[in-house]
C-alpha cells in the first residue's frame, strides 16, 4: 500500500493541512473537496492512485485540519479558496496538473483553470457542477433565497444544511446499500462544522456561491478553446447534482467521458473502487498522449 503523508505548509499567513502520496516525479493530481468534508473524503481514493501518480489534497481553509480563522477575521469567499490552492501548488512546485473537483471543489477548480488554462492537463469531476443543468430543485431553493434576500428566515434555510441530520442526509441519499457508508464520514464532518464559528464560515460561503453560476460561461469557453480532457463520473442519485450536470459537460467537450454510477453525493463512499478503476484508466489514455 502506498504511504500517505499528512502535511502543512504555511499560505498567505494560513496553516494549510494537505494528504501526498506518490512519487515525486510522476503526473500530478490535485483532490479537490467539497462541502461539509475535507480531505478525509480520499482516504481510499488517495492510496488507489499514488502507484501511478503524485497525488496532492488539501482541506479548503476553514475545513478539516486547515486554519479556521473567524469570518469576521477572513473574507471567506471561493476566490479566496481558490487562491490559497494556487498558492499551495506554487509552493510545492506543482505547475502541470489533473484535477479531481467534487461539489466546493468544482468551483475552486474552475478559477484555478481560467487563472492558468495550460496548466491543467485533465479535469475529472464527481458530482463537481458546471452548469445550470444539474441543480436539484428541492435542495437548491433555500439557497437561492439565501441569495436574494438574506433575512434570518432565509438564513436559518441554510443553516438547516449544517445539522447531523442533513450532513447525513448527503451521505445516504441515493446510495444503494447504506450500509457501505460509514458513519464515521458524517461524524467527521458534522464535528468539524460544529467547532466554534465554523457555522458562520460556512454561511459565509453559503452566500457567495451565487458568484458561481456566473463564471459557467466563462468555464464554457475555456473548455471549448483549450479542450482539456474531461471525465465526468457521477452519483446518479445525487440529491444536489442531478446527473445533467454531468451530461452538460459533452456541450462543450465533445469527447468528455460521462459515467453515471449507481451512487449519491459521496460517490466514493460506495463506488470507490468503480471510480479508482475509471480514473486510472483515463489518466492512463490522458497521460500517454
Amino acid at each position: 500500500m502506498a504511504t500517505v503523508h499528512h502535511r502543512y505548509a504555511t499560505v498567505q499567513g494560513r496553516r494549510l493541512f494537505y494528504r501526498e502520496a506518490g512519487p515525486a516525479e510522476a503526473p500530478v493530481i490535485v483532490l479537490l473537496h467539497g462541502f461539509p468534508t475535507s480531505s478525509f473524503m480520499f482516504r481510499d481514493l488517495i492510496p488507489a492512485l499514488a502507484g501511478r501518480y503524485h497525488v496532492i489534497a488539501p482541506d479548503h481553509l476553514g475545513f478539516g485540519f486547515s486554519d479556521a480563522p473567524a469570518a469576521d477575521e477572513f473574507g471567506y469567499s471561493f476566490d479566496a479558496l481558490a487562491g490559497l490552492t494556487a498558492g499551495l501548488l506554487k509552493q510545492l512546485g506543482v505547475t502541470r496538473y489533473a484535477m479531481y473537483v467534487q461539489d466546493y471543489g468544482a468551483p475552486i477548480g474552475w478559477r484555478l483553470a481560467l487563472a492558468d488554462p495550460k496548466a491543467i492537463t485533465a479535469i475529472i469531476t464527481q458530482n463537481g457542477n458546471g452548469y445550470d443543468a444539474g441543480f436539484i430543485d428541492s435542495f437548491w431553493k433555500p439557497v437561492w433565497e439565501f441569495h436574494g434576500e438574506h433575512t434570518p428566515e432565509t438564513e436559518a434555510g441554510v443553516r438547516e444544511a449544517l445539522t447531523l441530520d442533513a450532513i447525513k442526509w448527503q451521505y445516504l441519499t441515493g446510495v444503494p446499500d447504506e450500509s457501505l457508508v460509514s458513519p464515521d464520514t458524517w461524524t467527521h464532518d458534522f464535528a468539524m462544522v460544529s467547532r466554534p464559528g465554523n457555522d458562520d464560515v460556512q454561511v459565509t460561503l453559503f452566500r457567495d456561491y451565487a458568484t458561481n453560476p456566473p463564471l459557467y460561461p466563462a468555464l464554457h469557453e475555456y473548455l471549448r478553446e483549450h479542450r482539456p480532457p474531461v471525465l465526468a463520473v457521477w452519483g446518479k442519485g445525487d440529491p444536489i447534482f442531478g446527473p445533467d450536470g454531468a451530461r452538460a459537460f459533452a456541450q462543450d467537450v465533445p469527447d468528455a467521458e460521462i459515467h453515471l454510477l449507481d451512487g449519491g453525493h459521496f460517490l466514493l463512499e460506495s463506488a470507490g473502487d468503480e471510480v479508482a478503476a475509471l480514473i486510472r484508466d483515463f489518466m492512463a489514455r490522458v497521460t500517454a498522449e
